[in-house]
């Protein structure tokens, strides 16, 4: 299965985000071999920094350094695929400013959920950053489900239990991008919670 084969947006283009750079995963990907769903915050402004590019993309650099923290053997966005690990965004499209509207996040929910449910086996959804934690509960409230994360700093919630339609939520900070960089503590949670996740799910 190829992801972006599967998920259309047929909304309006959001105000907020550059649809130039709309994108959902390309990769070729066996859905039952996906135990954990990674989310993070918005597709890159430019294309060639996303995931699954070519060469050495930024989501790819600062992604693969995050699983290296955690103590996986990894060195490209594939290798982590092997792992079960299916890496994508709440938002499809890149933004144009720091914050993204809550408006742009309901409407890219619709995507989201259609996109996680192409896993069934997926045992864990790892939500990086406050944008993917606000996409999944958008997509609960929709559904009349109770909040998966609750309001609350993400530093006092990750050590929470949490669940989304079977799998185990775990709220965690953006590893996709130049953020990554700049606090070393986040950068050491973010390799535990990614731990937590991959000790969950057996991978």
């Amino acid at each position: 299965m190829i992801p972006n084969r599967k998920i259309r947006c047929a909304k309006p283009r959001c105000g907020d985000v550059d649809r130039g750079s709309y994108m959902v995963p390309g990769v070729l990907v066996d859905p039952a071999s996906i135990s954990i769903l990674m989310v993070s915050e918005a597709a890159p402004p430019d294309p060639s920094d996303y995931f699954y590019a070519r060469g050495s993309p930024l989501f790819q650099r600062t992604t693969v350094l995050a699983f290296q923290d955690a103590g996986a053997d990894v060195s490209t966005s594939r290798d982590i695929l092997r792992l079960g690990v299916y890496l994508t965004t709440a938002v499809k499209c890149g933004k144009k400013a720091y914050a993204i509207q809550n408006e742009t996040v309901d409407a890219c929910s619709l995507l989201l959920e259609e996109e996680l449910a192409l896993f069934p086996n997926a045992r864990v959804v790892l939500l990086m950053g406050d944008v993917a934690i606000r996409g999944v509960n958008a997509i609960a409230k929709r559904s009349g489900e109770p909040r998966v994360i609750p309001w609350g700093s993400t530093y006092k919630l990750r050590n929470g239990e949490y669940s989304f339609r079977g799998m185990r939520a775990l709220p965690s900070y953006l590893q996709a991008g130049p953020s990554f960089f700049i606090e070393k503590s986040k950068r050491r949670m973010i390799a535990e919670d990614i731990r937590s996740a991959l000790d969950a799910a057996g991978a």
